[in-house]
């Protein structure tokens, strides 16, 4: 990582939300990490969903902590996302793949506002 670095490469890991890979990242030398989502995102139960939820709250908390930058994402939809907002300290979600799909039946631009109004809701 310090060598991409020091290239002026931006660097970001896209880890589980467990505390050894958020340790891992760190002694890597990973300023920012991505949290994968996914596992929240195709829970089928709320007690799942839920669990993962629990996850990557607290791996925010310790990434933090840590003094990583957090990011999250995969899977997340307009749908799915509002519950993300109980999570602190997320700086950037990816949601690309969304986006795409969403505009394929509304347009890049409705999707992008769609979104964008959902993500309103997160407290900064």
């Amino acid at each position: 990582c310090r060598q991409l670095q020091s290239a002026g490469i931006r660097v970001s890991l896209f880890i589980d939300p467990e505390q050894h890979q958020l340790d891992a990242a760190v002694a890597a030398g990973a300023p920012v990490v991505e949290l994968h989502t996914g596992r929240y995102a195709d829970a089928i139960s709320e007690s799942e969903q839920a669990a993962e939820l629990s996850r990557v709250r607290g791996a925010a908390v310790y990434g933090r902590r840590i003094g990583l930058k957090v990011n999250a994402g995969h899977g997340l939809t307009t749908t799915n996302l509002p519950d993300l907002f109980s999570v602190p300290h997320l700086a950037e979600l990816n949601i690309g793949h969304h986006l795409i799909s969403r505009a394929v039946f509304i347009g890049l631009r409705a999707a992008v506002i769609e979104m964008r109004e959902v993500m309103q809701g997160y407290p900064a």
